[in-house]
């Protein structure tokens, strides 16, 4: 899996193909979509128009809660298979814990299991599990999941969850990494304007979302940032030509709030944010 992807949560259908098909040029290889995100279809018509083998693009999808359970996860599988065209998803994420009927998150993991074992999908994994919900998934499951995607920028750093997947063998993948979500979500200063990133940045000749992009690469995250602007994916993908310093990546560390911006995990119900995933 490419450390650096592109995603496009919040990127309305008809912006979608465009988008990916840009970060595609750029130079991404990893696209990260999900269900819940309704623009899978268009990934996968971007991908499929780019003249890309198929081998050489890393496809990220996620099962939406309300097709959690054995026979609804399998299908839901051929649902977003179906939308994006292709017969086999590189990797496929159950998209929150669903804590309060967690007997069918584990259902539904199991049914990643099959997947994996036929060869439909290439790795497994979750997005939004804490410490606690991995070790009940483990528990009854027994297999660890490959990746674990999380809100991850430098005002919310979750290292209580970043430890937890360490010490299981899973990889850490930072949603929102570059804190566009503290840009609308929340008050105070966005990342984008917080005085220790852009001086870092203005150390370097380089950009705030560049210097945080940075920060996850070195310390052995996967990020998935998100842009419609040509100038911004390309941007964010040009960071593999200098380093940061120890003492700068010990500054970005320090900046943590502790407040999520994103939704509690444990908020999240079937009653709440249940909805239909269509048919492909």
């Amino acid at each position: 899996m490419p450390a650096l992807g592109f995603g496009v949560f919040q990127t309305p259908p008809d912006v979608t193909e465009q988008a990916v098909a840009t970060a595609l040029r750029t130079g991404y290889r990893l696209i990260d979509t999900a269900a819940a995100y309704a623009n899978e279809r268009e990934v996968g018509n971007a991908i499929r128009n780019s003249g890309l083998p198929r081998e050489e693009v890393f496809i990220e999808t996620k099962v939406w809660i309300s097709d959690y359970g054995y026979e609804q996860t399998l299908h839901a599988f051929d649902k977003s298979a179906g939308k994006l065209g292709v017969e086999q998803i590189d990797l496929l994420l159950l998209h929150q814990a669903l804590p309060d009927r967690f007997d069918l998150t584990q259902d539904a993991y199991r049914a990643l299991g099959k997947l994996l074992a036929d060869g439909r999908v290439r790795a497994i994994g979750v997005s939004n599990f804490m410490p606690e919900h991995l070790d009940q998934l483990l528990k009854h499951t027994g297999v660890v999941p490959a990746v674990n995607q999380i809100e991850v920028h430098p005002y919310f750093t979750q290292p209580a969850v970043q430890a937890a997947d360490a010490d299981r063998g899973i990889v850490t993948q930072a949603w929102s990494p570059i804190g566009g979500i503290t840009s609308y979500r929340g008050t105070g200063t966005s990342t984008f304007e917080d005085p220790a990133i852009t001086a870092i940045a203005a150390d370097h000749g380089r950009t705030p979302a560049q210097v945080m992009i940075r920060w996850h690469l070195q310390q052995g995250r996967s990020a998935i940032p998100k842009s419609v602007r040509p100038q911004r994916v390309a941007e964010n993908f040009d960071v593999f030509d200098f380093q940061l310093t120890p003492a700068e990546l010990e500054v970005l560390d320090h900046l943590d709030t502790g407040t999520r911006r994103g939704p509690e995990p444990a908020d999240i119900t079937l009653e709440t944010f249940g909805r239909d995933i269509p048919e492909a």
